[in-house]
């Protein structure tokens, strides 16, 4: 790995469980004598009083006996895995939060470039020393993103290197957010990505410290670490982006269709999310369609118009289905065809990153499909969380038909395994990739990214103020309409998760070691599989 991890040990979590005793009523037989000579009347009597003592000693005791009769509603309770975001357990009369909506001018909707003054609070009302649940395990990568400039701190002269490439710079100042742009990105990347960052201090209002940072928009990783090792090198411009490799520097951080992507009707998160659950019921896993499934742009790179050659032909039946996405002609249709929700429809969904890596890999991963994850070059700030044969399937990049008709062979003989593959992957993003924790991801590497500056941030000279309404009340549209819809309309009731503890170098390689052992056995059941295909001609 390009970092070598620190000596500090890691958490442990831990959990609790409820063990219940079932009890069954004792029942005592008693024998009576009859006279022959006693009453019929006595008789009958006697064995009314027995049966209805027998049915009310059933009814106190059993209460299941009255479900039959009696239509009571009942009430399923789920339970998440994290104690943070917790379901309620009783029913309260508390008054609803208050909500701070835009406060945009009824003349022209827009605020004319200042941002107004509201009531929305100042500060969190959470305790900072309050117990919290831990962050999921892939924020300690956080760590090793910062860890260039663990010793050296990051200087302004560091900071002013990274703007070569940068598409803005933004600072935060007193809790309020300062943008100098210098060059546009490709369509709202960068208007989403500040908007992201509006959020998150109208969610932790009073928390996030001043700092001053570069941003590049672009999906390719610039800053290369062996320009930058020696004794003697230069420490690395600290420049924040959406990916990154084992080659390069650059700090990963979340992407903009979070907040939603305006330009191809993808909507923002939270409610997408909620979406693809929905979605995945609508078909259970074993009446999926059993083959791969794959649809989006090919023309972004020579390995998606590889994998092109997977589909079904008179030649060959590689057991993928793929597709080619026509966004002009999706959009001209109303995006029909590209619903993200409605795509839950076969056992398999293959991700392939394009020029660099995708954002569609939260969307496959959440389908309950088996993620078949042809061999990536890139990495986001989550997908490092990721074990193959656990939540995907890895395709080799070089023989993806081959190693996608394996795949998919193997999952339609092993039904149960591939379930749970496909389920726990969805699990993960559900759970452990849910807007809170974007949020909480955002707060920790902004708070241990400030901590690293060796100079006072400060408004830059060329800057403009940005708040919520100046970003969203001048817009139409699905811009306006996403920012409407993912804007934080109060502050966090909670503390943000607690951040764990940097890897230790042993539990560091023991994850490396999974990851790589397990892609390995995949390799050797896929090459043991094809031997006996050309052994038998078939």
């Amino acid at each position: 790995m390009r970092n070598s991890p620190s000596k500090n040990e890691p958490g442990a979590g831990g959990g609790h469980s409820r063990n219940f005793t079932n009890w069954s009523p004792f029942v005592k037989s008693y024998g009576f004598g009859i006279s022959p000579n006693r009453s019929y009347a006595l008789l009958s009597l006697l064995t009314l009083l027995i049966v209805g003592a027998f049915i009310s000693t059933r009814i106190l005791l059993d209460p299941t006996a009255l479900l039959e009769k009696e239509a009571v509603p009942t009430k399923t309770i789920t339970h998440t895995i994290f104690p943070k975001y917790p379901p309620p357990t009783s029913v309260t009369t508390q008054s609803p939060k208050p909500e701070f909506t835009l406060h945009c001018s009824s003349a022209n909707d827009t605020t004319n470039g200042t941002c107004p003054k509201n009531n929305y609070p100042a500060t969190a009302s959470f305790e900072e020393d309050a117990p919290t649940a831990t962050c999921p395990d892939y924020f300690r990568w956080i760590h090793e993103d910062l860890r260039p400039w663990a010793k050296t701190g990051i200087t302004r002269e560091a900071l002013e290197r990274a703007k070569k490439t940068a598409n803005f710079r933004l600072a935060i100042v007193g809790g309020r957010v300062y943008v100098e742009k210098f060059r546009d990105a490709f369509q709202t990347r960068d208007v989403f990505t500040i908007w992201g960052f509006l959020q998150l201090l109208r969610k932790y209002p009073g928390k996030i410290p001043d700092l001053e940072l570069m941003f590049d928009c672009v999906d390719w990783p610039v800053v290369r670490a062996l320009d930058f090792a020696g004794a003697d090198a230069p420490s690395p411009p600290p420049l924040f982006r959406y990916c990154g490799n084992e080659e390069t520097l650059d700090i990963v951080f979340p992407d903009w269709s979070f907040w939603g992507w305006s330009e191809v009707n993808i909507k923002p998160w939270e409610s997408l999310l909620n979406e693809l659950r929905e979605g995945n019921q609508r078909t259970s896993w074993i009446n999926r369609e059993p083959y791969a499934y794959w649809k989006g742009n090919p023309s972004v790179a020579e390995t998606r118009q590889d994998l092109m050659k997977c589909n079904v032909s008179e030649e060959h039946e590689w057991n993928a289905r793929v597709y080619a996405q026509d966004w002009i002609r999706e959009s001209k249709e109303g995006y029909k065809q590209s619903d993200l929700a409605s795509q839950c429809h076969h056992r398999y969904k293959i991700y392939i990153e394009g020029s660099a890596w995708s954002v569609s890999e939260k969307y496959i991963l959440a389908c309950d499909s088996v993620t078949l994850l042809v061999k990536p070059h890139y990495y986001d700030f989550f997908t490092r969380g990721l074990v193959p044969a656990h939540h995907y399937w890895p395709v080799r990049e070089h023989d993806k038909c081959r190693s996608i008709k394996f795949a998919v062979q193997w999952g339609n003989s092993h039904i149960q395994k591939a379930q749970d593959i496909g389920k726990t992957a969805s699990e993960f993003v559900q759970q452990e990739l849910k807007m809170d924790y974007v949020y909480d991801y955002m707060y920790h590497l902004l708070t241990e990214y400030s901590k690293l500056l060796q100079f006072k941030p400060e408004i830059p000279q060329n800057a403009m103020e940005i708040c919520s309404e100046t970003m969203a009340c001048p817009r139409s549209g699905n811009e306006r309409k996403f920012m409407t819809e993912s804007l934080v309309k109060h502050p966090a009731e909670t503390g943000p998760c607690a951040m764990p503890p940097p890897y230790d170098p042993a539990s560091f390689y023991a994850v490396e070691k999974r990851k790589r052992s397990a892609a390995t056995r995949i390799l050797q059941w896929e090459m043991k599989y094809w031997n006996k295909q050309n052994q038998t001609g078939s």
